[in-house]
């Protein structure tokens, strides 16, 4: 499942979420520390590890 990283305007706090896909496109993602719903998603970077082919 994706990690995403969150800034809450509330508490001025970083928080990352770990959500499926149906649980991020719903929405309404609370603060851990405040409970506030004031937050607003951070970009982060994104990086895949395959395997190489012979």
């Amino acid at each position: 499942m994706p990690q995403y990283s969150f800034f809450c305007n509330a508490c001025r706090k970083e928080f990352s979420v770990v959500l499926t896909l149906a649980e991020y496109e719903k929405g309404g993602v609370k603060c851990p520390h405040c409970k506030s719903t004031k937050v607003e998603q951070k970009w982060a970077a994104f990086f895949a590890v395959t395997s190489k082919k012979s």
